[in-house]
């Protein structure tokens, strides 16, 4: 059965294209400084958002039209796996992610939800097999059922962590199954309302707690995925204890948990937190902790995750900076849609269009990114204005020589100075240059 209407594999065709079904700027085999757009990218699918996604909103029902919406229960899950990799190789994707309670429907008790999920962690290991495509990450929904409603690792109730723990142990098992390359800890309700009725110590704790007893229970089954942990600064929590990247950082260190995670970055949740998508991606890159990316972005006009497919091509090419420019790229890591077609684009091929837009706005951004870098203008900016830091007393700085007695003795020495100006604007037209020209 086919769910897309038996579409063929999209190919690139260039720029000058007007075949909405048809790459403008991703040609998966073209080479970007030393590697090709489908090493760089290594683009993955988003099982919720594609194929359990109904085009819901706060103030209104599904609108989505698919195929296996015909079916329930286990029949539905099983062609939701048809229809996925139906999807993959339409698109000419190598990667999908999931949560556990996307692929497979709760039971009555954790028994019966383990045995569904037997089942169809077998039947995509089947289609993983016949296809060769790959699974960049999973991971498990604690923030869907009610019983998590208090949290999960962060909840007030024993039983419900003890709950939580079982279902991340099942979520690792399928993981080494399918062979995923990251595994990746969202704490959708990992945070507070209010400190009247919170124990902040005690949930930070029992949350650390929880994340080395996965770490260990990792190294026990042989599953060497790279561990990965999403910031996100709220929704639905009000206080979320993985506020943002620098927020994430802290507690890895305070609990020693740095050596074993790295972050999965997502362009809406920077949105929510106050920052920009780069502001994130700087912040974990030059601390040696970017290890994937959710690609997608929010409409700064609502006040939620909206999850749109990304098309700014501004915003891309930022953050393919900082991906070429982190050690090893995107590594073990990928650029996942974490990302919905509008309630309005109902239509199964709008999934299609949608994906498109998006691979291409990485595509554009990543060789926008690599003409900045070959052609150094950001270095060149940097070197001039932090020019006073290469010799003298700002070089005794940088080398940790100084100190508040040599500082003090210069100041005395040296009390003119002359500033330079940033020349932020100037720098944004080049920017702007760049994605036109490059």
């Amino acid at each position: 059965m086919s769910y897309f209407g038996q579409l063929p594999q999209i190919q690139f065709e260039g720029k000058q294209s007007t075949n909405p079904l048809a790459f403008k700027f991703y040609n998966p085999d073209q080479v970007v400084l030393g590697k090709t757009m489908r090493q760089h990218l290594r683009f993955a699918v988003a099982y919720w958002h594609s194929f359990t996604g109904t085009g819901a909103d706060p103030f209104g029902a599904g609108t989505n039209v698919r195929g296996w919406d015909r079916f329930s229960g286990m029949d539905q899950a099983k062609a939701r796996v048809e229809a996925c990799f139906e999807l993959l190789q339409i698109l000419d994707v190598d990667y999908f992610c999931f949560h556990d309670r996307d692929i497979a429907p709760e039971g009555d008790t954790l028994q019966e939800t383990n045995s569904n999920l037997d089942a169809i962690v077998e039947l995509i290991g089947q289609h993983m097999k016949a296809t060769g495509k790959k699974l960049l990450w999973n991971t498990a929904n604690m923030f869907t059922h009610p019983r998590f409603v208090h949290g999960a690792a962060t909840t007030s109730n024993a039983n419900v962590y003890a709950y939580a723990g079982a279902q991340v142990k099942k979520a690792l098992e399928h993981g080494k199954l399918l062979g995923a390359e990251n595994y990746v800890f969202w704490g959708g309700r990992e945070g507070y309302e209010s400190l009247l009725n919170t124990d902040l110590g005690l949930e930070l704790d029992n949350l650390a707690r929880f994340l080395h007893m996965a770490v260990d229970y990792a190294k026990e089954i042989g599953f060497d995925a790279q561990f990965l942990i999403e910031p996100k600064p709220k929704e639905p929590t009000k206080h979320q204890y993985d506020f943002d990247a620098a927020t994430t950082l802290s507690f890895l260190q305070k609990y020693d948990l740095l050596p074993h995670f790295k972050l999965n970055i997502e362009a809406n949740h920077a949105t929510l937190a106050g920052h920009t998508f780069e502001h994130e991606l700087r912040l974990a890159r030059v601390n040696g902790v970017l290890g994937s990316i959710d690609a997608n972005q929010g409409d700064t006009l609502l006040g939620w995750d909206t999850d749109e497919f990304p098309t700014d091509l501004y915003s891309t090419s930022l953050a393919m900076y900082e991906i070429l420019k982190n050690d090893g790229g995107i590594g073990r890591g990928g650029v996942n849609f974490d990302a919905k077609v509008r309630r309005t684009s109902f239509e199964p091929v709008d999934l299609i269009y949608a994906h498109i837009a998006g691979m291409d706005a990485f595509a554009r951004g990543m060789e926008v990114a690599a003409k900045l870098i070959e052609d150094r203008v950001f270095e060149q900016i940097l070197d001039e204005r932090y020019a006073t830091f290469k010799s003298g007393i700002g070089a005794d700085i940088v080398a940790g020589t100084a100190n508040f007695h040599t500082l003090e003795a210069y100041a005395l020495q040296n009390q003119s100075y002359e500033l330079q100006s940033g020349h932020l604007e100037r720098i944004k037209s080049v920017v702007n240059q760049y994605i036109i020209n490059a």
